[in-house]
């Protein structure tokens, strides 16, 4: 499919260190441009870079959010000079009540439910807007199933450029309003996130001027996930850890991580060390668990049914590179029921304090499931990665918690329900 975009052509300084957009699989390179897919074998594209000498030091004396790691990423270097929502540096948690009731030595969490819409998708969207301005595109735009349009919307406010926002008619009704309420031109689609993601490249076809984050911008949008990689590794004191246990939707994520962690070992900044990587799915969406269970490299679209709503996507871009990534590092790609996700989401609030969406429930209850089948070592250091905040997913556990009794205003009437307790 062709796009017909207006780009400019001098990208050498507004991209940063960014070389090319390199196709994953046959390696071509392509300049710098509003491009997804290699014009050679049709395979996806990323984005290449010459990384200069970079220092430790350079990077913590830098702000606190993603643009520390500008001289990683595809950005012109004043980018955090730009109005953004500058999202990033969430907090790390040591997860000692949640280890000891997993039977693990060391268990972290990262909760990047701090951002500003409360998801990890605020960095990818971050760094497709800085791509969108240099290219001259002016309208930011996304088929999404909740937390990415929670952060176009509130982007694309904060940038004072116009949204449009499409989603599935169903999705859960916090999400709808917590990106209406940015002003944007938000549209529900009859159907599922597939539905609306073939809608949207469509549209992407069509409109010039527009940038979907994860259509015609993805190779910059997902080098966004880059940066959780590299703040976990510099909260552990620059090194890497010995597993982590990522969700899995598109895929993107977890790859990214991945290639995070490789390119801070290729420039010297953490210690080379063995890790792996487990993927986590919801089981009534799992296409990416069911081929790395079977043993095959071609990862089979589904319809996806579960209450994990944003990691509903049946027929993810990047499920093959998720296999390829858990084969290479040693790790594994499971999945859960959904009432394993709801125990995930009590457990993780019970045990530390954190309220899980749905996405956090199933990696959670992932993380115990691998521990409890013998495919995730408990005497090495663990990562689990929680992407967003619980508030947007109430429903899943409505009807699990509430008051312990309702009673008169009198000591007398207390004391009768704590009785009971």
């Amino acid at each position: 499919m062709s796009i017909r975009l207006e780009a400019r052509q001098d990208t050498s300084v507004r991209f940063g260190n960014a070389r090319a957009l390199v196709c994953r699989e046959c390696r071509a390179e392509q300049p710098l441009g509003p491009f997804y897919a290699c014009p050679d074998c049709f395979g996806p594209l990323e984005v290449g870079y010459d990384f200069p000498p970079l220092t430790r030091a350079r990077i913590e004396a830098g702000p606190k959010n993603i643009w520390r790691y500008v001289d990683l990423l595809p950005v012109r270097p004043d980018i955090a000079e730009i109005p953004n929502t500058q999202p990033g540096f969430t907090r790390l948690i040591r997860a000692d009540n949640l280890a000891r009731e997993l039977g693990i030595k060391t268990l972290w969490v990262k909760d990047d439910s701090g951002n500003p819409t409360h998801s990890f998708k605020d960095r990818v969207v971050a760094v497709a807007l800085a791509a969108a301005r240099e290219l001259g595109l002016d309208v930011l735009a996304c088929p999404s199933t909740g937390n990415l349009a929670n952060a176009v919307a509130a982007a694309a406010a904060r940038a004072g450029i116009k949204s449009v926002v499409l989603i599935p008619h169903d999705l859960e009704r916090p999400k709808v309003v917590t990106t209406a309420v940015y002003g944007g031109t938000l549209v529900a689609v009859k159907g599922n996130y597939d539905d609306v993601n073939r809608l949207a490249s469509e549209i992407a076809g069509e409109e010039p001027g527009w940038a979907f984050v994860n259509v015609n911008v993805r190779p910059y949008y997902s080098e966004g996930s880059k940066t959780l990689g590299y703040e976990v590794a510099e909260q552990l004191g620059w090194r890497l850890p010995g597993q982590v246990v990522i969700p899995v939707a598109s895929g993107s994520q977890l790859t990214k991580v991945d290639k995070g962690f490789k390119e801070l070992t290729g420039l010297g900044l953490v210690e080379q060390s063995p890790y792996r990587i487990f993927g986590a799915q919801a089981a009534g969406c799992e296409p990416v668990a069911a081929a790395f269970r079977e043993g095959r490299d071609v990862v089979r679209p589904v319809r996806p049914d579960t209450i994990a709503k944003s990691l509903a996507i049946g027929n993810p871009a990047d499920g093959p590179y998720v296999l390829d990534v858990a084969r290479r590092t040693g790790g594994a790609v499971e999945s859960v029921t959904d009432e394993e996700v709801r125990a995930g989401i009590l457990l993780l609030a019970r045990t530390e304090g954190i309220f899980a969406e749905t996405a956090g429930g199933v990696t959670v209850a992932t993380l115990r499931k691998l521990v409890a089948t013998g495919q995730l070592d408990p005497d090495v250091e663990t990562v689990v990665f929680n992407t967003g905040d619980g508030l947007k997913t109430l429903d899943a556990v409505a009807d699990r918690v509430g008051p312990a009794a309702t009673i008169e205003p009198t000591y007398a009437a207390f004391a009768r329900a704590a009785e009971r307790r």
